[in-house]
This record gives structure tokens, sequence and C-alpha cells, in this order.
């Protein structure tokens, strides 16, 4: 016996409708099979060992495919750029360009600050990196360059290895600061070289997966603590105060208690510079959040105040009449390349490793954020190559290690950057600015680039809201949170990461089908006879997913289920924007030739939602508004067509393949625990998969499990329990009664006895 799929269309991402829950309840099954233990399951199912699969072995294979593919994966930029669309894209890139090199300025100059570095290597370490990442990265949207958490963590280097104290000369022991800085520089340059080379050597063996150990709580902890840190190092260019040169355990608290001492030592007119720039800066910020809508691009705020200040400081006189401290001699020109020193190699290793691995784990994260948004992928391991080349080029060229900025990249995309032509367009722009104008911002006054750095805070900063929605979800994730924050407070750590993640694990996926006349579901790559149910995906992991293995599982999944996830959304979003600017160049022609006419009298309907167009009251139109019209009907008339499938944007609408399955079954079984980072994955694959028509449901969970999962939140308006079954048969039953739109055929799931 058998129950074939429930005729029409249903859209299930909300909520199931009353009758359908009551209908749910009054249908049974009964299954009856004989008692079967695992040998008669293995004799019934045919069970035969999977067949392994050596990839090492096509890493030794040659061809011209091969070569090619190995060139365009370690060079993107080869498979892209050819493919670049001029009208698209290239006037937001070049906006986005301009838009972040206005950021990158006042940025370099202040994290080079940070880095203990004079200013102009904060220039140099904003054009070498961003050009060398656009050759070789794969995400398009991310900002490489100066970024206040790596430049806290080279500054931490450059200060405990040559300090204050070193450098001190004559009777009144002050600084010799040209000796000081030359010193660090070489410092930082060195560091940047061994970061690079840790980082190419990592993703050259494929070692990106590294990062997937490093919890999301674990990462936001630490750089919550390093934003504190950077908040406190900037004290005493507001203040005005010479502060002693510390490192090690507790150099923090030591830090404020100085500052603390020191503070009637203030000089009032840096702190009135810092308060001045600092309030004007945040006013900036919230008239462009009140204004993002209306405005092409940000309002410069960072740049203008820079401006401003230095003009200010120039005419008044800050730093000879007021004692307000300034940058200085910003030589014009690109210096040469130097070689790195080895004998500081062995000083500098744990440094650059720990550099390494949280500056990739923050450009892998936000790249990962963009690809997600926009239908992408980026490539783990070549984007450790990327910026590891990226490091290891700008070390030679005097830089300091890099990462990429939230804060910029978010313009980047905001301002309608495409590609990585937008960060090769500000890289020039850069170089425009150290060749020629940088010696013009002399007279800038430290306080206001210490203000410029502290205002850039707050976005994580915010991430102190973190212990309260962790308090909710997950107390397992804030004691991480918690501990790292506390332990790189205090005890000045640079990473506490292997203390804190779990031995990696490599599970198994597998698509199941079920075992004939059983309800029991096995992988069908080792029971010959299992048969996938048509029109339902079942799929399985033999581990519990977790933050380490998050992303292997959403990996696997869209891989097994053999439809490009990401590239028929990205399309989707495509063909949906083609749809809309469309219609706008229509009505807008419309609009004005219906102005232009004398006595006409036209009534256009637009209807955004199934892209339907209608025209009325034509009668008095002139003549050379009928080309106009006719388009308008027919697009009218295609959008009527559109309009009987339950959305105007479905993929059959829009010309775009369908998947060969109407629903998803994820068999929970093996989940023992679940965390955040699991939980945004569960939303994400509900989320991305909807996209492309194809509901998803969630079977055999444990109670504990789902009492995890309520805590944290992951039920809502769009996933409820409805969504999840007791096993994997009752899922697989009600998907077939419940089919979304799609190409599979009527089918029947074989069972000894059903009613």
């Amino acid at each position: 016996m058998g129950l074939s799929e429930a005729s029409g269309q249903r859209d299930t991402q909300a909520l199931l409708p009353v009758t359908q829950a009551m209908e749910l309840r009054k249908r049974d099954y009964h299954v009856e099979r004989p008692l079967m233990n695992q040998e008669q399951l293995e004799e019934l199912g045919c069970w035969t060992s999977a067949a392994r699969t050596y990839q090492w072995r096509t890493w030794f294979q040659c061809s011209r495919a091969r070569a090619q593919a190995l060139l365009f994966q370690h060079l993107p930029v080869l498979a892209w750029l050819p493919r670049y669309s001029l009208r698209d894209w290239l006037l937001g890139d070049l906006l986005a360009g301009l838009s972040v090199a206005i950021m990158q300025l006042p940025q370099g100059l202040a994290y080079a600050l940070l880095a203990g570095l004079p200013p102009v290597f904060g220039l140099y370490s904003s054009f070498y990196p961003v050009f060398i990442y656009f050759l070789f990265g794969t995400s398009r949207h991310i900002s490489v360059g100066t970024f206040a958490v790596m430049s806290v963590m080279v500054g931490s280097v450059t200060e405990s290895l040559a300090p204050d104290e070193n450098f001190l000369q004559g009777a009144n022991s002050t600084v010799d600061e040209a000796a000081r800085d030359g010193v660090r520089v070489q410092l930082a340059s060195t560091l940047s070289v061994l970061v690079g080379l840790f980082q190419v050597g990592l993703g050259l063996v494929r070692f990106g997966f590294v990062v997937t150990y490093l919890s999301e709580p674990l990462v936001r902890g630490y750089t919550t603590a390093a934003s504190v840190q950077v908040f406190i190092s900037q004290l005493k260019y507001v203040f005005g105060l010479q502060l002693s040169s510390r490192s090690g355990p507790l150099s923090l608290i030591y830090t404020v208690l100085e500052v603390c001492w020191k503070l009637p030592q203030s000089v009032v007119g840096t702190v009135v510079t810092a308060l001045v720039a600092g309030v004007a800066l945040v006013l900036v910020k919230l008239l462009n959040d009140k204004l993002r809508r209306y405005l092409p691009m940000p309002i410069p705020g960072e740049l203008l105040t820079l401006i401003g200040a230095t003009g200010i400081s120039y005419g008044v006189g800050l730093k000879p009449r007021f004692g307000v401290d300034v940058v200085g001699n910003i030589p014009a020109g690109l210096v040469p390349p130097a070689a790195p020193s080895p004998q500081l190699f062995t000083s500098l290793l744990g440094y650059a490793f720990t550099i390494a691995v949280v500056g990739f784990a923050i450009a892998i994260s936000l790249g990962k954020i963009f690809a997600l948004r926009h239908g992408y992928r980026v490539d783990s391991n070549q984007e450790l190559v990327a910026l590891g080349l990226s490091n290891l080029i700008g070390g030679v060229f005097q830089c300091f290690p890099v990462s990429c900025s939230m804060s910029r990249s978010l313009v980047q995309e905001s301002a309608g950057g495409n590609t990585q032509v937008a960060g090769a367009v500000s890289s020039l722009f850069i170089l425009i600015i150290i060749v020629k104008l940088g010696e013009l911002f002399r007279d800038l006054p430290k306080a206001v680039l210490a203000a410029a750095i502290i205002v850039n805070l707050k976005g994580m900063l915010m991430q102190f809201t973190d212990i309260r929605s962790l308090w909710k979800s997950n107390r397992m994730d804030l004691l991480i949170w918690l501990v790292t924050f506390v332990a790189t407070i205090l005890l000045n750590l640079d990473i506490v990461s292997p203390f804190l993640s779990p031995h990696p694990s490599w599970p198994r996926y597998s698509v199941l089908g079920q075992v004939p006349d059983t309800d029991i579901y096995q992988d069908v790559a080792e029971y010959s006879e299992a048969r996938e149910v048509p029109g339902v995906k079942v799929f399985r992991s033999s581990a519990t997913m977790y933050f380490a293995n998050a992303e292997l599982y959403s990996d696997a999944l869209k891989q097994r289920c053999g439809v490009d996830v990401d590239h028929l959304i990205s399309q989707k979003k495509k063909r949906l924007r083609k749809q809309e600017q469309k219609l706008k160049r229509l009505r807008k022609s419309l609009q004005k030739q219906t102005a232009a006419s004398e006595g006409a009298s036209v009534s256009i309907h637009v209807n955004t939602s199934v892209r339907d167009m209608e025209s009325n009251n034509m009668e008095d139109s002139k003549a050379k508004q009928a080309s106009t019209g006719k388009e308008l009907e027919d697009i009218a008339a295609s959008g009527q067509e559109d309009a009987k499938a339950p959305d105007g944007s479905t993929l059959k609408a829009l010309g775009l393949p369908q998947p060969h399955f109407h629903s998803l079954v994820l068999d929970l079984g093996a989940l023992s625990f679940v965390d955040t980072v699991c939980i945004k994955s569960l939303k994400n694959i509900f989320r991305d998969f909807r996209e492309i028509e194809v509901e998803v449901y969630m079977a055999a969970c444990h109670t504990p499990v789902v009492a995890q999962l309520e805590a944290g939140n992951f039920f809502d308006a769009s996933i409820s329990k409805q969504h999840l079954f007791a096993s994997v048969h009752d899922a697989v039953l009600f998907a077939l009664q419940h089919p979304r739109s799609g190409p599979a055929s009527p089918v029947l799931v074989s069972w000894p006895l059903a009613h």
C-alpha cells in the first residue's frame, strides 16, 4: 500500500494551517515487518562497504585542463576579470573604491599609532596588501588593510621588544624617537613576513579548516577584549600623557592605574581637541545612519575631521602654543623594499603564528558573511594564500600585518562594490596620497587619530551584548566567551583557543534511502537495495554538529543534494534585480511621455509582488505612446502568467532550473547537543533551501536537543515544531503528502501496512 503526493501547491514557509495540523493528528500509519538484527538488515539491504576515494591521486595528474584549473584556483583574478561587466559593475566599484580610500587614509594613520609605528607606515599597509589581495583573493567585498585588533597585537610586540626605555638619551632621559621607530619598523615588517609565510604555508597544504576550531564565542570574546585594550591604549593620546611601556600579565591593569594617577598632568589642549573631534565624528555617524537611504555614499566624516583638524592645527599652532602632540613629518613617496632580519625570527615566531591565525579567522568570517549574503563562495584555503601573500609581500615593503575591516567592508558593499576592482581603485587613491598628499598631514594632532580609533570601536564594544544573549541560549558558550575575555584582559594572552577547542572530528555524511518493505533508512552508498524516495532527500551526519564542523555539515549537505544552492540563489537574485531595473526604466519612460502629452489620461497600476503592470484609460493617448503602451501590455501579459504561480519570483517564472526534489529531511539522531553556531547553521539551511523552493524538515531529535533549540530561539514564525518529526519515516510521509511546487511526480513509498 502507499500514499501519493497531495495535489496543489503549498507554501510551508509559514506555520502549517490549523486544519492541516488537525488532519495530521487524525492520520496514522502502522508498520508490519519482520524483527531484524543488524546481520539480517545488511542481508536484506545488500550491504557493501562504500568505495573509498583517494583525492590525493588527482593532485599528480597532468593535463591542460588541470593546469588551467590550478592557475585559476591560485590566481582567481584570471577567472573573473575577463568576465567583468563594465556596464553593470564599473561605476559601483569606482564609487566604492573612492569611499573605502577615504576611510583608509585616517584609519591607516591611526592604526599605525596602535602598532607603535610612524603614521606613514599605515598608509603603506593600506596600499601594497590591498593590491596583492585584488590578484589572489576570492571574496568580492571584504576590504583588506589595517585593522584595530591586528594593530594592537603588533603594537604589543613592538612595544615589548623595543620599549622606550631602550632608547633614552641625554641627561634629561629623552627618547630617541628616530632610532626607536627604525627598530620597531624592522620588527613589524619582519613579523609581517613571518605571518605571511605561516598563512601561505597553511593555505598550500589546505589547512584552511584549522580556523573552524576557533569557536565563534571564543573569537568574539577575544576581539572584545582586544577592543578594550585598544581603547585603553589610546588614553595617553587623548590626555597627552607619557606612560611607561608594559607587557605581560596584568599590564593592562597597571596601565589603567597609571592613567588614573597621571590624570592631573593632562594637557588641556589635547583633551579639548580629542573631545571636539570625537563629538564631530559621532554626529557624522548618526547623520549617516539617518540619511543612509538618501545618500549615494556615506559622508566621509573621518576625512573631513582630519582635514579640518590639520588646517586648524596649522593655522592656530596647536603644538607650539598649547602643547598638542602632532603626527610630524610624513615623507612623500614610497620606500624601497628591505629584506627581513633573520636574527629576529626566533623571537617573533610565536607572535607570528598567533597573529596569522587571528587575522585569518577575522578575514574568513567576514568573507563568508558577504558570500552568503550575495550568493557566492569563498575558498578558505585560497583566502589563506591571498592574505599570506598580502602580508609576505607587504612585509618586504615595510608594512605591518593586516587583515580586513568590518566597517570598510560594509562601506565597500553599501557604496555599490561588486568585485575587488573596488579594492584596486582604493589602493590607487592611497598611492596618490602617499606620493603627493601625505606630507600635508604633518600638523594633524594625534588626539584626533585617537578619537577616530575610539569612535570606530563601537561595533566591537557592542559585542558585550553577547553576554545577555548567550546567557539565555547557551551557557557553555557564555563560559567560553567570559574565560577568553578575562584571560586576554588579565593575562595578556595572544590566544587561548588551543586550551578551549575540542578534539577535531571527521563526520561521515550520507544520503539515505528506504530499505524495501520497512520504515528503515540507510546509506544508499552502502546498501544497494536502499532506494531514495523520489522528491524527498534524506541527509544524515554520523556525528553531532557544533561550531567545529557546522560549516562542513552545510557544505556536505549542498554537495550530496546534487544542487549548486549558492549559485542558484545568486542567479535568482540577479534576475530579480534585472526585473526590478527594467520595471523602473519602463515606468520612468511612461511617466515622462505622459507628462509631455496634452490631454492624455493614463492610469498605471504597478503590482511589484507579481511584477504585473496594467495600463488603463489609454483611449486618449497620442500615437507616440503606442510603442511604450504595447511593451507594457506584453509585460502585463507575462506578469499575469507568472501570477498563476504562488509567487512571481519562483524559479520557474524566472526561467531557472528547479531542484529534482521538493523536500529535504535532516536526520538529526546523532545530535547530542547544539551550540549557537549549530543553531545559526540550521537556520541558514532552512533559509537557503526555501530560497530554491525546497521545504526542510528535521527528524529524530532527542528531547534534550529540542530543549536546547528552544533555549537558543531556533523556533520562530517560520520554523515551528511542526517541522520536527519523531522519525525519518514520519517526516518522509508528511513531505509526500505536502509537497512544494516542483517537477517531482507522484510516487509511492513502500511499507507492508499503512492506513
